[in-house]
């Protein structure tokens, strides 16, 4: 188990160019297997899930050849389905959350599929009822064997038809479209997750010679065709990756340019960390960061206290509440950080409250941040990454902080961050990665 050795109180400064996103990319790794031509994707982050995901691709038998340092083409001209039968293919597709997304494409190439219940993050309930739903509106027979947690589909005679999701999960969401783009007939998915990271799995399909209209609505309809053909495709910058730059040149009082960033990409987020008193400058596809000492966080126009709470897109996404919770631990004013979709995402606080942070977790859901405007700097401590968004929310916490820091599982980190110490230590960060 590796952890990190943080001596904080340093100020940072220079650029940072943000990597491919990661959830983009996990879908976008699946979508592979909807053709038997050559997919070549561009700027895949080199993390631990992703890396993960290509490795279950390649023994299932895609071909992947590595073009450049973030580039790949995959070819899954020759599909080992015997492999599926295996409790190799069950234990790799269980130890990550992505691979449920494996199903889409093999129930509309290949009839069927069957995938252990995939792992992941452990911040909360994360049901998969909305991709089985959609799956057996489009024809497919379900069965889930509770005592090995296992799912088989049989999606032989898939068939279009409308749907009005009962929530717009975004997995959900891109496994129905995936399984939808090879059926017979026409499909209309109503109140469908529309991220851009839908967006760009949409216009990759569309590339291959899918037929999806209602791109960036909550409406699409995807009319089936016979089959599809490879295509090049580049995923876009990771916008929680972002998010968390933005909210660590904040805490840290640090000088930093987000290089190449897709600004017209990032929804409210820049607006959000504004309404926490940070000041961000857009120049042209980059965002740019001042070095400040203070900032306040703005109320509502009655004088109420602001609250900051995740939503569907285009609303706030909830992988950005644990940054914003932690900035506004050095900020000038209280704000209420209300998460509704996940109740344990919000259980790694008691590691700030030890550090310094006046925080009150009113329930699983909800927490009032009460600024302490530098007035009483957090401390280091040692500590334990629960899961991705809350590690790098500590670690920011970390450098922020005065004197020494370790943070331990920062595999957590890694699942979703590369190079995450590498990169940080250019700015001038003093990490130092052990076991």
């Amino acid at each position: 188990m590796a952890s990190f050795r943080v001596n904080g109180g340093t100020k940072l400064k220079g650029e940072i160019t943000p990597q491919g996103a990661k959830n983009e990319a996990l879908q976008i790794l699946c979508a592979v297997l909807l053709t038997s031509e050559e997919v070549i994707i561009n700027k895949i982050p080199n993390i631990r899930d992703v890396n993960k995901l290509i490795e279950l691709l390649s023994d299932m038998g895609v071909v992947v050849k590595k073009q450049g340092p973030e580039s790949y083409s995959f070819t899954a001209k020759n599909i080992k389905l015997d492999y599926l039968e295996t409790e190799a293919y069950l234990e790799k597709a269980s130890s990550l959350r992505g691979s449920v997304m494996l199903l889409g494409p093999l129930l509309s190439r290949f009839g069927g599929g069957r995938i252990s219940k995939p792992g992941g993050d452990k911040i909360g309930r994360r049901r998969m009822d909305t991709h089985f739903t959609g799956f057996q509106k489009l024809g497919a027979k379900f069965h889930y064997d509770a005592k090995k947690e296992l799912y088989k589909i049989d999606g032989s005679q898939l068939k279009g038809t409308y749907m009005l999701l009962d929530e717009a999960s975004v997995t959900g969401t891109a496994n129905i479209i995936m399984a939808a783009t090879l059926a017979e007939g026409k499909t209309t998915i109503y109140n469908a997750a529309c991220e851009p990271y839908i967006q760009q799995l949409c216009q990759m399909i569309n590339s291959m010679g899918g037929k999806i209209t209602g791109v960036g609505s909550n409406l699409l309809e995807i009319t089936g065709v016979k089959s599809l053909k490879g295509t090049e495709h580049t995923l876009l910058p990771d916008m929680i990756e972002i998010g968390s730059f933005i909210g660590l040149a904040a805490m840290t009082q640090s000088e930093i340019t987000i290089k190449d960033a897709k600004v017209d990409k990032l929804g409210i987020i820049p607006d959000t960390f504004r309404r926490l008193g940070i000041k961000l400058e857009i120049k042209g596809d980059d965002i740019y960061i001042p070095a400040r000492k203070h900032y306040e966080i703005e109320t509502f126009i009655d004088g109420s206290i602001l609250t900051v709470s995740d939503a569907i897109w285009p609303g706030f996404t909830p992988d950005l509440l644990s940054i914003v919770l932690v900035v506004a631990t050095q900020a000038k004013g209280t704000v209420l950080v209300h998460q509704k979709m996940f109740e344990s995402r919000l259980f790694f606080v008691d590691k700030l409250i030890d550090m310094g942070a006046q925080i009150i977790l009113c329930d699983p859901h909800r927490a009032t941040v009460i600024g302490l405007d530098r007035k009483y700097p957090l401390k280091g401590i040692r500590m334990t990454s629960p899961d991705i968004r809350a590690g790098v929310s500590l670690l920011i916490a970390a450098l922020s902080a005065e004197g020494v820091s370790i943070i331990d599982n920062v595999e957590q980190i890694d699942r979703g961050y590369q190079y995450i110490d590498q990169r940080l230590n250019a700015l001038g960060a003093d990490i130092v990665r052990f076991n």
